[in-house]
């Protein structure tokens, strides 16, 4: 348990300094200025006093109970100063000052010498290299750390490895007005890990909301446990840097090797139901609308304005975000227009004009609360010197606290000659942007957070008629040989055990088998070259498609054969299967989590475009149905411009399908079905290629 780190009895500064600029000071000064209501110990065996509070020579001089530990003392020293805090009592030691595994074997070393004694003691550490903790509930104060952000007490959480970044969102709280609950960077995380804080989190009834960021996982496959629990209660917002190789670089540099180029967290995020994020502001504004506003009951929006263009910005943005603007009901529409004046625009948005008052403010609200088209609110606020703005403020506060629909607002102020109005909705807990596109997002996150948790979990589909042990036969036979890229032959025999569709395929060794074997396929046929040291095959004349004839298979064949000099050469004939729609379908193994799963439409969309999609596996059917639908060109499946659509129950049973055998078969590496051929009634592979 967390606990006593984020609620000790008493807080000892091991290394505390009588200099000011001095992290040892520092987090002294942060204890008594935030007004942290335990024990505090400075630990300098040459001061009497610091800040005004007696020093102690050694932890073990201290009379009263130590929780927390905070270190910030040369890392070679941290052994031995761990020894004294164990003997004491200590139950968490943070620690801020660096030289540990992040440095290398030497600092290594020491981390693991420090964590033995911790282990012995049943210690638990936070950090090393890390900033440490903040929980501003009124009965702790505890502010063990060495920031500068004060915060107001709040129902937001912070959680990062990266104490630059979570110093950053938390001001970013601070500049909004908006209060925060705990706060915690682990730096290094050699013991209390992102998974742990987090799950202790989702047990904290006084957080509403979680704020994680992350440059990599070290367990990922224990983030997405703890995390899938965790955001069925409450919303988990999270924001991954390194999704570009250069900045996968510096993460990398920044972490300790931890993060990569890669789409595994993204997975893990969607997987789990965290709502992610590509900028922190983004990411910021979100977690303000979540910390006191009800989740939405489905995606339609009503929007209230009192000046036309940010209603038309912020729709726009609504839109494209999937969001709805539906019309006012009847009843509705002839309510306000009893209510509003003549010349109010009495639509979806309701303008309520410039001179709209703090009655008219409140009709609207009132009306869009009862009006069932509605699940959401957006309030455009400008504050113009005519109307009574604090009045208006005072009916939003009013009917956000009923907490019946959430709303977000859109404060279009001079915030030094509106103070009150601006303080009357921010003590009010109305989340408030500055800009409509900031308010939209916002509102739009809320959304995304529903859908989340209205998704069909859908389940994982087994077919018991497969053969996976002669799969994994097929496997062991190509380790034991010492090949990791499977033959064409082994791939499809790999595939068939699964029931996957194939087109109807023969292997040859001469020109002349090649000839029968085309024969007994029927043609037209296709004839490929098959061997371990030929990956790209039509690179290197490797493939002919179209063979009508024996002569076109025959001289095919011959021409591969003089070619392409290997030793192991064979031919795979196939059946050609002309038309249909060209898909992709593949896999990669994420370490630790299985494989992701990607789905797209083959051919020049693949090559240029680039549209596919992934997912962790084990696929549902649910999963799958998805897949079909998120690729930009979805559209095509269902046929254009007189084209037949194709057999989207096909193509997601065979999603399924080989979902069911990456779980079986972990060994493989690598899985790419390119093209695999969609036709109206039926899918068929047509190339496959697999590595272990």
């Amino acid at each position: 348990m967390l606990d006593a780190l984020f609620n000790p009895r008493g807080v000892a500064v091991i290394g505390a300094s009588s200099k000011e600029l001095h992290i040892g000071n520092r987090v002294i000064k942060n204890l008594i200025d935030f007004g942290y209501k335990g024990g505090i110990y400075p630990i300098n065996p040459k001061a009497d006093e610091i800040r005004g509070i007696k020093a102690y020579k050694s932890i073990l001089d201290v009379e009263g109970p130590v929780d927390v530990a905070h270190m910030v003392i040369p890392a070679k020293f941290t052994p031995m100063a761990f020894e004294d805090c164990g003997k004491k009592g200590v139950k968490h030691i943070i620690i801020n000052s660096g030289g540990f595994s992040e440095i290398g074997p030497e600092g290594a070393a020491i981390e693991d010498a420090f964590m033995e004694v911790a282990r012995k003691y049943h210690i638990r550490v936070l950090g090393p290299n890390c900033q440490g903790i903040i929980n501003s509930d009124p009965e702790m104060r505890a502010y063990c750390n060495f920031t500068f952000t004060f915060p107001e007490p709040g129902h937001i959480s912070i959680v990062a490895l990266s104490g630059g970044v979570a110093e950053v969102i938390h001001q970013g709280f601070s500049a909004m007005g908006v209060g925060t609950r705990i706060y915690a960077s682990n730096g290094n995380a050699c013991d209390i890990t992102i998974p742990e804080l987090i799950r202790y989190l989702g047990d904290d009834d006084k957080t509403r909301v979680i704020v994680t960021y992350v440059e990599g996982l070290k367990d990922p496959s224990t983030f997405m446990e703890v995390a899938t629990k965790v955001a069925a209660k409450k919303p988990v917002l999270a924001m991954k840097a390194g999704r570009t190789r250069e900045g996968a670089q510096a993460a990398a540099s920044h972490t300790g090797g931890l993060a990569k180029e890669d789409i595994a967290t993204d997975l893990i995020f969607k997987k789990a139901g965290i709502v992610d994020f590509r900028d922190e502001g983004e990411l910021i504004n979100a977690a303000a609308a979540f910390a006191s506003q009800p989740i939405p009951h489905g995606n339609r929006v009503g929007i209230i304005t009192n000046t036309g263009g940010p209603a038309v910005i912020g729709t726009d943005i609504l839109v494209d975000a999937g969001l709805e603007l539906p019309p006012l009901s009847a009843k509705t529409e002839g309510r306000l227009k009893a209510q509003l004046f003549p010349e109010a625009a009495v639509h979806n948005p309701v303008d309520v004009l410039a001179t709209g008052t703090a009655e008219h403010y409140r009709a609207c609200l009132d009306a869009m609360m009862d009006d069932d088209h509605f699940d959401c609110v957006l309030v455009n606020f400008v504050t113009p010197f005519f109307v009574d703005n604090d009045s208006i403020a005072r009916e939003i506060v009013a009917v956000s606290r009923q907490q019946r629909k959430p709303i977000v607002c859109n404060l279009m102020t001079d915030r030094r000659q509106w103070a009150e109005t601006v303080r009357i909705l921010q003590d009010g807990g109305v989340p408030c942007f500055a800009l409509p596109g900031e308010a939209a997002r916002a509102l739009a996150a809320l959304v995304r957070y529903h859908r989340i948790r209205s998704r069909e979990a859908g389940r994982v589909k087994k077919d018991a008629r497969v053969d996976a042990n002669r799969a994994r036969e097929i496997i062991s036979e190509a380790s034991r040989a010492g090949r990791q890229m499977l033959s064409a032959e082994e791939a499809y025999r790999i595939l068939e055990a699964y029931r996957i569709p194939v087109a109807e395929w023969r292997m040859a060794d001469t020109v002349e088998e090649a000839v029968s074997m085309a024969e007994e396929i029927g043609f037209p046929v296709v004839v490929k070259a098959d061997s371990a040291s030929v990956v790209h095959k039509s690179d290197m004349g490797g493939v002919a498609v179209n063979l009508e004839d024996v002569e076109a298979v025959r001289s095919a064949v011959q021409k591969m054969a003089d070619q392409i000099s290997a030793d192991d050469l064979r031919f795979f004939i196939q059946k050609f299967m002309p038309g249909g729609t060209e898909i992709i379908m593949g896999a990669r193994a994420e370490e630790g989590l299985g494989h992701a799963l990607m789905f797209g439409l083959g051919g020049i969309f693949v090559e240029v475009l680039k549209d596919v999609v992934f997912n962790l596996t084990p696929v549902t059917d649910a999963d799958a149905k998805e897949m079909l639908t998120r690729i930009k060109g979805a559209a095509l499946l269902d046929g254009v411009r007189g084209r037949k659509g194709v057999d989207r129950a096909a193509i997601e049973a065979l999603i399924c399908r080989l979902s069911q055998l990456l779980g079986d078969l972990p060994a493989i590496k690598e899985m790419d079905l390119n093209p695999v051929l969609a036709f109206e009634t039926g899918v068929f592979v047509v190339d496959a290629r697999i590595a272990i």
